[in-house]
């Protein structure tokens, strides 16, 4: 656990001195809001229908946002040689995983945390309940921690990090797609890669509409668990090697 907060705050304190992780929330927050001003307030809609457009924006932003936060944790430590500071401290390959995770977690928090004034408005201006927005704010949080676990697994990989992002894009390409790949196969193959998309079926039919499901919570908790899985298999695979 020492080593986790260690490595937590440690991470946590180079995205907030680093002018990379705020430029990243510097273009996070401003293409939201331009997809917010050009997209979600366009014409004259319904309050409900506002906030979903909102939170069907901000769910892309997130996913590029989270795999641009993540590529540099394991990637960075290789190309600067100080990886082997790491897997020869008596930190295990969990907690270095788990401190970066966490770390690009709450950077990433703290950025929606900003946004907040985007949906604040359609409530002030619009018939939303703060239920909607909060369930709303929890389907992103998931959806960004699941693209950061994959975005890590993807950093762990690889010492280059334009390859770490090129890969980590794919996956995340790969997991949103499955569910219009799921549609040209026949059961139960279509069923069995329709739970398995990332965006589709978890957010758009769930968080993004205001309703909070039990089975999306857990996939998305097993898909970043697993991919964090992942990437602790891989640096313990390349301390071994």
């Amino acid at each position: 656990m020492h080593g986790t907060k260690a490595i937590y705050l440690r991470e946590l304190g180079a995205y907030v001195r680093s002018p990379l992780g705020w430029v990243i929330a510097a273009v996070l927050l401003l293409v939201d809001g331009i997809l917010f001003q050009t997209q979600a307030l366009s014409g004259q809609q319904l309050s409900a229908i506002v906030l979903e457009r909102f939170f069907w924006s901000t769910s892309g932003v997130v996913m590029i946002a989270s795999i641009a936060l993540s590529i540099r944790l394991i990637a960075e430590e290789r190309q600067n040689h100080s990886i082997v500071l790491l897997t020869t401290s008596p930190v295990r390959d969990a907690a270095i995983v788990a401190g970066k995770f966490f770390a690009a977690l709450t950077f990433l928090g703290i950025v929606l945390a900003l946004s907040l004034y985007m949906p604040l408005m359609i409530k002030v201006n619009g018939k939303v309940t703060a239920a909607q927005i909060a369930v709303g704010y929890t389907g992103l949080m998931m959806l960004g921690a699941a693209s950061l676990a994959i975005g890590i697994f993807a950093s762990s990989l690889t010492r280059q990090q334009l390859v770490a992002a090129v890969l980590g894009a794919a996956m995340l390409t790969l997991m949103v797609m499955l569910f219009p790949l799921a549609k040209r196969v026949d059961a139960p193959l279509r069923d069995i890669l329709s739970e398995l998309d990332l965006w589709w079926v978890h957010y758009q039919n769930g968080f993004m509409r205001g309703i909070l499901n039990l089975k999306d919570v857990i996939y998305y908790v097993a898909v970043t668990y697993f991919f964090l899985l992942l990437s602790v298999k891989t640096l313990e695979a390349k301390r071994w090697h």
